[in-house]
């Protein structure tokens, strides 16, 4: 890994690269930006949601973390999306907040790939096509599933009956 592409997060204690993503209400992927740690996410948010603006149109409301809050969300206005900031209710205290469990399950979606467990890339573009391609065989696996088809199309199927 290059040294301009990687860094140091003290507060997370994060050595490399960070991943910034974008998903739906279901966890799937719109965008993703990935920057050196030593970034701080509020920075990185600025390209991410440029690239989901470019891609999706369509998206109006954001639910982001208590980190994003500041000028980001009048950047964001200006390109006709809602920031809307998911607080803690207590400050230091576990809670699990409302939307923030879709994008963490995503992450763990992404790290079962195993070219994104580790960042064996050299550019931070390179390590970005594999988290995409980690989610396209995921959205595809989805979509050949069987599971959608009822017990009797599956059994008709299974004893060579005849639609």
């Amino acid at each position: 890994m290059p040294k301009a592409s990687r860094g140091w997060d003290n507060a997370k204690k994060v050595n490399g690269r960070k991943w910034h993503i974008a998903v739906d209400t279901m966890g799937l992927l719109l965008a993703v930006v990935i920057t050196a740690a030593s970034i701080q996410d509020r920075d990185a948010a600025r390209p991410l949601l440029w690239n989901l603006n470019r891609t999706c149109r369509r998206i109006r409301l954001i639910w982001a973390d208590a980190v994003y809050t500041g000028k980001l969300t009048a950047w964001a206005a200006a390109m006709t999306m809602t920031l809307q900031i998911v607080a803690r209710r207590q400050p230091h205290t576990f809670e699990v907040l409302p939307r923030r469990w879709v994008v963490e399950r995503t992450f763990a979606w992404i790290s079962k790939h195993r070219r994104t467990v580790r960042d064996y890339e050299r550019l931070p573009a390179s390590h970005e096509a594999m988290i995409l391609w980690a989610m396209t065989a995921l959205m595809t696996r989805r979509l050949t599933q069987p599971s959608h088809l009822s017990n009797t199309y599956l059994a008709n199927i299974r004893f060579g009956a005849r639609f």
